[in-house]
């Protein structure tokens, strides 16, 4: 094979590649949008603000859908929409990111409970969004009683 083909060739490996890895491990929307890049914390924030549509759905167990979410399924769902794919398990999600502070709390970092048995999503002003029965789909304080006494930590995606 001459020099030039072989150039091309190991060029289009590259760029296929790269399509590849960029689609599978970067939640950057633009490639398949054309919109600019939206930074981390920008993209968190408008999932947690996406999260706050469902005010309301109903808790339903393994629920993932606007028909229905649990806390993990509403976390999934809220981050799968700005491209971002995560577990739906509240101690799996745990696992990703980085951990944060609650003093450094940011919108759209994810807040744990209850032995990681129960997460959701940081909006700011110490409230965040989550999915619990009763109830469903509602906002909370984390210095309510309940949240406060089983706080497990916070990660940024």
């Amino acid at each position: 094979m001459s020099a030039p083909r072989r150039a091309i060739l190991v060029l289009a490996l590259l760029l296929v590649g790269t399509g590849c890895a960029k689609q599978v491990l970067s939640p950057d929307l633009s490639a398949t949008t054309g919109a600019p890049a939206e930074s981390p914390s920008s993209r968190n924030a408008t999932a947690a603000r996406l999260a706050t549509r469902y005010l309301a759905a109903p808790y339903v167990w393994a629920g993932s859908s606007p028909s229905g979410f649990d806390c993990s399924g509403l976390v999934m769902y809220a981050f799968g929409q700005v491209g971002v794919a995560v577990p739906h398990n509240a101690a799996q999600q745990f696992r990703l990111g980085t951990p944060v502070d609650r003093s450094g709390l940011m919108p759209g970092d994810l807040v744990f409970f209850n032995q990681l048995r129960h997460n959701g999503i940081y909006l700011g002003d110490g409230r965040f969004v989550h999915s619990t029965k009763p109830g469903g789909v509602k906002i909370a304080r984390l210095d309510d009683d309940w949240f406060r006494t089983r706080w497990v930590g916070a990660r940024r995606l």
